[in-house]
């Protein structure tokens, strides 16, 4: 399959953790290319470019927990507002976050934090930059980028006069492909939020500061037929086709590399969160041999594991590092986080398995999860592992609003949501045993994921019982017999008497 496609996707997640639309990146990989070209720039340049503009933000997660401490919680609106004044002198800046920081936080804590900003800014900058620099680096190697695109993400924040960072680079010493990245991202910026005539007016600013003047005045030259030569969108198709040749392909194992690469990118983001997107495919992987999934099966699932989080990137760090319970505004963006993800993996062809489980990891089979409230009839096996792996990895580590639970309490609660008609009881006993814990005594034939107690009340109402004779046969309250009815409904798809007798005689049940 193409690396392309792959780095398409990834850019997308960064577009939305720098704060901006979808397809920022792609229209800057796009211009860059463009200038790139009236540079007369050479065939390797050309592919640095391509590749750089796509994972020009590969590193942001890396300094996310400390962007949301500088912005009081949510530094994706402080990004949304940073990218505006990029490239620009440390003065404008820091006058810029000043003016930011806290936004939305109660007068003191506001005020702390710009005095905060006042006292030691520029530190805080290189600190982030340095960081940002050198997360981008290590993830590309991982994604086995050229040395070009590696130097030009090691210089992505330095700038043509020295005065950038982390390294202080100057004039000539900086990737060429760096300096001309540099023009097109910001130009993409300025052209978006305030037309052309600011874009050249805010390039000519920089030219010589900022930019490399030669750079400058190849844009400023032909700004116009420059933006002219890219398309309104979608961009998706016209950056895969913009790839120079040759196009760079990659192997299934290849792919493994990339998620690998994903899930780390993904867990930066949160200091908490560390290993858990590779704690959730070790335990799906090791789950789904116990239950005999097939092996195109279990490779999908290994690496929607790998990247089922990566949605978490569209969500501002304040709220998941809260340690009280979530506002509903706050709980709804968090739900959002499913669907953010389908989204970005949604557009690469090779990734149609791994996209359907991405979105359906946090369903449960009573329709209580999301984004969807799918129930046990829509998942499939793959999708119900998933959802019972990522809740027992995260019930293990810490979160700001508990400690980490032992792994007995974790097995006892992951049980009692398979009990409560949420996970399937024998993928969770599989998902348990893949953990170290002994697999409690289960039939693993029902379908749907119904319990023993469900079969039982599910014959009853191919009988044509009430809940009220139901509850006397089986004694047990009439109010419980009503809750296993709507759960059977929910797994099994159907809403009518004669729909669930159909499943139970199809299934062997009755």
């Amino acid at each position: 399959m193409r690396l392309a496609e792959l780095m398409a996707a990834l850019s997308l997640a960064t577009d939305l953790g720098m704060g901006q639309p979808m397809e920022k990146a792609m229209r800057g990989c796009l211009l860059a290319l463009e200038l790139a070209r009236r540079l007369n720039a050479d065939a390797d340049t050309l592919h640095d470019v391509y590749y750089l503009a796509l994972l020009q933000h590969i590193g942001c997660t890396s300094h996310a927990y400390e962007w949301a401490g500088y912005a009081g919680g949510d530094e994706i609106a402080m990004r949304t507002h940073a990218v505006t004044f990029a490239n620009s002198p440390m003065s404008e800046v820091m006058n810029a976050f000043v003016h930011h920081a806290g936004r939305g936080l109660p007068l003191p804590k506001r005020a702390a934090l710009v005095a905060a900003m006042v006292r030691n800014g520029s530190r805080r900058f290189a600190f982030v930059s340095a960081t940002q620099c050198e997360a981008a680096v290590c993830l590309a190697q991982r994604i086995e980028m050229p040395a070009g695109v590696l130097s030009g993400l090691a210089h992505g924040l330095e700038t043509w006069n020295g005065r950038g960072g982390p390294k202080r680079l100057r004039g000539e010493e900086l990737n060429f492909a760096a300096r001309i990245l540099a023009v097109a991202h910001d130009a993409e910026v300025f052209e978006r939020v305030g037309g052309l005539d600011a874009c050249t007016t805010a390039v000519r600013k920089r030219r010589g500061a900022a930019y490399d003047p030669a750079v400058a005045d190849a844009f400023l030259a032909a700004g116009h037929d420059i933006f002219q030569a890219v398309p309104p969108g979608p961009l998706w198709d016209a950056v895969l086709a913009a790839e120079p040749q040759p196009h760079v392909l990659i192997s299934e194992m290849g792919l493994d590399g990339v998620a690998c690469a994903f899930a780390d990118f993904i867990d930066l983001k949160l200091p908490f969160t560390s290993g858990h997107s590779r704690g959730v495919a070790a335990l799906a992987g090791s789950a789904a041999a116990l239950m005999g999934l097939d092996s195109h099966d279990a490779s999908a699932l290994h690496r929607a594991a790998l990247m089922h989080d990566i949605g978490r990137i569209a969500i501002a760090n304040g709220i998941w590092e809260k340690p009280g319970p979530l506002s509903t505004p706050e709980w709804e963006r968090v739900r959002l986080h499913a669907y953010h993800g389908e989204r970005i993996l949604s557009r690469t062809p090779a990734l149609v398995d791994i996209c359907a489980l991405v979105s359906l990891h946090h369903e449960r089979q009573d329709g209580s999860g999301y984004h969807r409230g799918s129930t046990a009839a829509q998942l499939s096996g793959s999708a119900r592992l998933l959802a019972a792996a990522d809740a027992y990895q995260a019930m293990t580590q810490e979160r700001p609003h508990r400690p980490a639970m032992a792994p007995d309490e974790a097995a006892r609660q992951l049980r009692a949501e398979a009990g409560a008609g949420r996970l399937e009881r024998s993928v969770v006993e599989c998902v348990l045993e893949a953990a170290g814990h002994a697999r409690a005594r289960v039939r693993a034939d029902l379908p749907a994921g119904l319990s023993e107690r469900e079969v039982q009340v599910l014959r009853e109402l191919c009988l044509g019982r009430t809940n009220r004779q139901t509850a006397d046969r089986l004694h047990i309250a009439e109010r419980t017999v009503g809750h296993h009815v709507q759960h059977i409904y929910n797994k099994i798809g159907r809403s009518t008497r004669a729909g669930a007798a159909l499943f139970a005689m199809e299934h062997g049940l009755v």
